[in-house]
C-alpha cells in the first residue's frame, strides 16, 4: 500500500489486512480490517500518528524507508494494533519521542519495550507546532480504553480519532465512497466495541461538535471526507430511542423452543412489531450485536440443560449485558422436562442494563394450546410496553 495524500503534507499510510477474520480471538472480521497510520509533515517537524499491528509492521517500515526523519510518534491508544510497531519506528528514528496521555504512557510501558525517557505526555487541549501544522490533543477516555485521545490538525481541519468512528473494513480506497457498505461495517464496529461506552461517547460527540471538521481520519477503515455521514450515524446509534424491534436469540435441541419462537414471531409480526430471530448455533455473533443497537426488546429462548439454560443462550445473555445496548425490556421463553432454573439464571445476568422484565413463558415439553395462548399474551404485553415507551 502506497501513501495516499489527504492534503499537502498529510498522508495516510499503514496496512490493509485483507485476510484477517478474527480480532482479539473474539470479534469476527467478515471484511478484514486496516491499521491506518498518518504522516503529518510540517515545515520544521514530522509526526507519525499511530503505527500498525505487529503482523503488518513490515508494510509500515517499507512505507517509511524514504522518510528521512520522524520527530514525534503520536500514540492515541495503547492497544497493540495501533501501538505495536512503535518500538520498530523508534529503532529507525532514534531521536523520535512518543506523545500520548499520561495514562497511555503507563500502559505503553507495561505493554511494549519503550524506555520511559522516550515519552512526552500531553494534557487535554495541549498543542504541538510542527511548523505551519498545529496538532491539538483532545483527551477522550473510554473510546474504548481509559487512556485514549484524538488529535485535531488545526490548519487542515482534520480530526484523527483512532478507534472512534472507525470500521473493520479492508479497502484500497482512501475515502468512504460506498456509504452503505461503510455504514454496516461502522455499525458492526460500534456494536462490538464502542456500545458499552455509549455514555462516554455521547460526551465526546458533544466535545467535538464545535470543531470545524472537513475530514475525519480513523485508524480502522476508510477516511471520511463527508464527516456528517459518520457523525450522524453515531448520533442515531447513541442518542435515538430504541426502535420497535424484538430480538429472539434462541437455541433448540429437539424442536420445542423453535416452535415457540416461530409462534411468538408470527404473533408479534401480526401486531406490527419487527422481529429478528437469531439461531445461536449458526449466528454470526456480530450480526446479533448490530441488531442490539436498535432493539427495544430481547426475548431469550432456551431449552433446559442440566436444569439451567443452554450454554449458547448463556453466552448471548452475557454478551447482551456486556455490550449495554439501549434495550428496555427482556423476557425469557423455553421448555423443560423434569425441572429448570433457566429463567432465574438468565434474568440474573443483566445487571448492567436498566431494563424491565416481562413475565416469562417457560413450558413443560412440547408447546400445547395453552402454551400458545401464553405466547399470545406475551406478544400483547410486549406491544403494550412498546406503546407506553413511545416506540410504536
Amino acid at each position: 500500500m502506497k501513501a495516499m495524500v489527504i492534503k499537502p503534507g498529510v498522508s495516510k499510510i499503514g496496512a490493509v489486512h485483507w485476510e484477517r477474520r478474527l480480532f482479539d480471538s473474539l470479534i469476527p472480521l467478515p471484511d478484514g480490517t486496516s491499521y491506518n497510520a498518518y504522516l503529518v509533515e510540517g515545515k520544521e517537524k514530522v509526526a507519525l500518528l499511530d503505527t500498525v499491528d505487529p503482523m503488518t509492521e513490515y508494510i509500515l517500515m517499507e512505507q517509511l524507508k524514504d522518510v528521512k526523519k520522524i520527530d514525534y510518534i503520536i500514540a492515541h491508544h495503547a492497544e497493540q494494533d495501533h501501538s505495536g510497531s512503535i518500538p520498530a519506528v523508534l529503532e529507525k528514528y532514534k531521536e523520535a519521542k512518543v506523545v500520548c496521555t499520561p495514562k497511555a504512557k503507563t500502559f505503553l510501558i507495561d505493554l511494549l519495550p519503550i524506555p520511559e525517557d522516550k515519552f512526552i505526555t500531553v494534557e487535554d487541549g495541549d498543542t504541538l507546532d510542527l511548523g505551519g501544522k498545529t496538532l491539538k490533543f483532545i483527551h477522550a477516555p473510554w473510546v474504548h480504553w481509559p487512556e485514549t485521545m484524538f488529535t485535531y490538525l488545526v490548519e487542515d481541519k482534520i480530526l484523527f480519532t483512532c478507534d472512534f468512528l472507525g470500521s473493520h473494513l479492508a479497502t484500497s480506497e482512501l475515502y468512504a465512497t460506498d456509504e452503505c457498505k461503510v455504514y454496516d461495517s461502522a455499525k458492526r464496529y460500534y456494536a462490538e466495541i464502542m456500545m458499552p461506552f455509549r455514555n462516554f461517547i455521547e460526551k465526546h460527540l458533544e466535545k467535538i461538535k464545535d470543531l470545524d471538521i472537513e475530514i475525519i481520519a480513523p485508524s480502522h477503515g476508510p477516511v471520511y471526507n463527508n464527516p456528517e455521514f459518520i457523525l450522524n450515524a453515531y448520533r442515531e446509534w447513541v442518542l435515538d430511542k430504541p426502535k420497535n424491534i424484538v430480538l429472539i436469540p434462541y437455541v433448540t435441541m429437539h424442536g420445542s423452543v423453535k416452535k415457540m419462537v416461530e409462534y411468538l414471531e408470527a404473533a408479534l409480526v401480526e401486531r406490527g412489531v419487527i422481529v429478528k430471530p437469531f439461531d445461536l448455533s449458526v449466528t454470526d455473533i456480530g450480526e446479533f450485536a448490530m441488531a442490539l443497537v436498535d432493539a427495544a426488546t430481547v426475548v431469550m429462548a432456551t431449552p433446559t440443560v442440566l436444569v439451567g439454560p443452554h450454554p449458547m443462550a448463556v453466552y448471548a445473555a452475557y454478551l447482551t449485558n456486556a455490550l449495554k445496548p439501549k434495550v428496555k425490556f427482556i423476557s425469557v421463553i423455553g421448555s423443560y422436562n423434569w425441572g429448570s432454573k433457566a429463567v432465574d439464571q438468565i434474568t440474573q445476568m443483566f445487571g448492567n442494563l436498566k431494563v424491565e422484565f416481562i413475565p416469562s413463558v417457560y413450558i413443560k415439553g412440547y408447546p400445547k394450546e395453552e402454551d400458545f395462548k401464553a405466547l399470545d399474551a406475551l406478544a400483547e404485553e410486549i406491544v403494550k410496553r412498546h406503546k407506553e415507551a413511545g416506540i410504536m
